[in-house]
């Protein structure tokens, strides 16, 4: 140690030993040395202004203490001390050097420490830009995981239909078309057919890998399903074959029509056609059979011009005299001409629907039957024949509305044909007028059956025929008119008006007799021209009607429409309910109101000053939007 402080220190510092100074090595204590003369000059001024403000100052200067002295004495204490507390230092000099190799050992090991803690930030920092990393790759991992799964699931139903399994081909090459096994693969085959056509409109190049396969398969099923329903129609033609039986099969495997016309309509064609050709010469061949057998069991003596009411008996009698014949006509073998007696039970319900004449079976007992009774028997076997046969095709063939019924006509067109000839044939040489009324009242009440059983293959003839025929006389005639002719015109027209809703009053409920009335009045205006009658020309009554609807309408639409709109709203709780109703009434007006415009733009009505009058189309459209509800 270097000590410099008098005469009592370098005695202090002679006797000590060298060798302490060998053993304690030399401290670098900085800023604690106290044995260092430098001081701080330019800071005396400061501590001197502060220890004047020290009590202890305070209390000497005010005593009157000698500085001088007071001074020395401070400075021989603070020596006493100095060289007490070197004393103290250096018999602490171990204990110090000690405490310093510690606190240099703690500042190597908290140096190291800190390397640690800054290298374990560091990692700590770059863990946490991992983790952002990770989270990062994550979030992007999880949309490609949507997008693969979103993906995925397209793919695999494309995949799955593309796909044409073996089970698929091996069923469709070996088994039967019968097996529940075969129609379950057909029905998988015409989806993967559909779906590769839609591939196809796409340009999906996948669509080529199996378009070959597939055209393979329906190919093939094709040929099995024509082989299967062209030996089904062939049984139809053997003698003595119950139709029924094949047809039932048939409705069984109604799809395979289904498959032929969405995939081959040229066997679908042949198909359709042949059962066609077969069924209706089947079912000429059977009624005409049928017919013929039936009408040998007729009455053979029936009326004729001679049964007048006017005729006397005895002139007949005397007749038959005078050429020989004496015998009287047997009862069991005539008909009644002018008394009903027992024929009237002809029309009761347990008549009228009975079991059909068995000709051989009534030849064999010897009995005999007046017209009406062949007639029911013979039309009521046309009539449950003709339902089945309606249904069939509307359900195998798949056909509806007028198609349904252009079809039906296919097949049964030429016995209705073979019924309408042989009835003509009847009335040209009949004169029993009970049995024709008796005939008319049975067509009628068969007529009420067809509706019943929602078969209208037979409900509208009348009404067809007469459209039909009303259309061609009065296109005929229009190029030369004829006033009788528009007479027996209209008289017509109200004669089929009458029978029209004389049929529909045969139904119990509104419901049906509307519907019955819609579906024959819908088949008369397909020919509008039907409806052109004397009533329809321009007379004087006429034009004052006219003029009375053209002003009441003009004068009243407004009000009629508003109240409508409120009647609605009140009347009915579901308001859906209401706005349909209001919707389809409204759009009524409109169109009998446009078809009010066009009859009276027909030049039979272009000179009516009234016309002037009429509301424009466009302006009642825009009045009528006003009042839609808007539930």
């Amino acid at each position: 140690a270097h000590l410099d402080g008098g005469d009592g220190k370098r005695d202090f510092a002679s006797s000590v030993d060298k060798s302490d100074f060998d053993v304690v090595p030399a401290l670098n204590l900085g800023d604690l040395d106290i044995t260092t003369d430098e001081l701080i000059l330019d800071e005396v001024d400061i501590h001197i202004q502060a220890n004047l403000e020290d009590d202890l100052v305070k209390e000497a200067l005010k005593t009157g203490v000698d500085l001088r002295q007071y001074s020395k004495q401070v400075e021989t204490e603070l020596q006493r001390i100095e060289q007490a507390s070197i004393k103290d230092y250096i018999k602490e000099s171990q204990n110090i050097a000690s405490l310093h190799n510690q606190i240099t050992a703690c500042d190597s090991i908290l140096e190291r420490m800190e390397g640690m803690l800054s290298s374990f930030q560091s990692d700590l920092s770059s863990i946490s830009s991992e983790i952002q990393t990770l989270q990062q790759q994550s979030v992007s991992m999880n949309l490609r995981l949507k997008n693969r799964q979103a993906v995925r699931g397209q793919l695999s139903q494309l995949v799955d239909e593309l796909v044409v399994p073996s089970t698929m081909i091996s069923v469709i090459l070996d088994s039967t078309v019968t097996e529940q096994e075969f129609l379950e693969q057909l029905h998988e085959l015409n989806s993967k057919i559909n779906y590769a056509k839609e591939l196809s409109f796409r340009e999906t190049l996948a669509c080529s890998d199996i378009q070959d396969i597939v055209d393979r398969l329906r190919i093939k099923a094709v040929s099995k399903i024509r082989e299967f329903i062209l030996q089904k129609i062939y049984s139809f033609r053997k003698p003595m074959t119950n139709y029924q039986i094949p047809q039932n099969t048939l409705l069984k495997f109604r799809f395979f029509y289904q498959f032929l016309l969405a995939n081959e309509r040229t066997v679908a064609k042949e198909i359709r056609d042949e059962y066609v050709d077969t069924m209706s010469k089947i079912y000429f061949s059977y009624f005409k059979s049928y017919s013929g057998r039936l009408l040998k069991v007729q009455y053979e003596d029936v009326a004729d011009k001679d049964d007048l009411m006017g005729v006397e008996d005895t002139a007949k009698k005397d007749i038959l005299q005078t050429t020989g014949f004496f015998s009287k006509p047997s009862l069991k073998s005539r008909n009644t001409i002018f008394t009903v007696g027992q024929r009237g039970a002809v029309l009761s319900p347990a008549e009228l629907e009975g079991p059909i004449l068995i000709p051989h079976a009534a030849q064999r007992g010897d009995s005999r039957y007046p017209y009406e009774t062949l007639f029911r028997s013979q039309h009521y076997a046309l009539l449950d024949n003709s339902c089945r046969e309606f249904l069939f095709l509307s359900d195998f063939f798949m056909v509806a509305g007028n198609s349904a019924l252009d079809l039906f006509n296919s097949i049964m067109g030429k016995t209705l044909g073979m019924f309408l000839k042989n009835l003509s044939t009847y009335l040209s040489d009949c004169y029993d007028s009970i049995a024709v009324f008796l005939c008319i009242h049975i067509i009628l009440r068969f007529r009420a059956i067809t509706a019943k059983r929602n078969i209208p293959a037979l409900d509208k003839s009348i009404t067809r025929r007469y459209a039909e025929f009303s259309s061609a006389i009065v296109s005929i005639n229009q190029t030369f008119p004829n006033e009788r002719t528009h007479t027996l015109l209209g008289q017509l027209q109200v004669e089929v008006e009458n029978f029209v809703l004389k049929m529909a009053a045969e139904f119990p409920s509104r419901r049906d007799q509307l519907i019955f009335l819609i579906n024959n009045y819908d088949m008369m205006l397909e020919n509008p021209v039907v409806f052109y009658s004397p009533s329809c020309r321009s007379k004087p009554d006429s034009t004052t009607r006219i003029t009375q609807l053209v002003r009441g309408f003009s004068s009243t639409w407004k009000q009629s429409v508003e109240a409508l709109s409120q009647d609605v709203m009140h009347s009915f709780t579901n308001f859906k309910n209401g706005t349909s109703i209001i919707q389809g009434a409204l759009t009524q007006l409109i169109q009998y109101y446009h078809g009010f415009h066009k009859v009276l733009s027909q030049p039979a009505f272009r000179s009516l000053a009234v016309r002037s009058e009429l509301i424009n189309l466009h302006h009642l459209m825009v009045e009528v939007k006003k009042h839609k509800p808007n539930f």
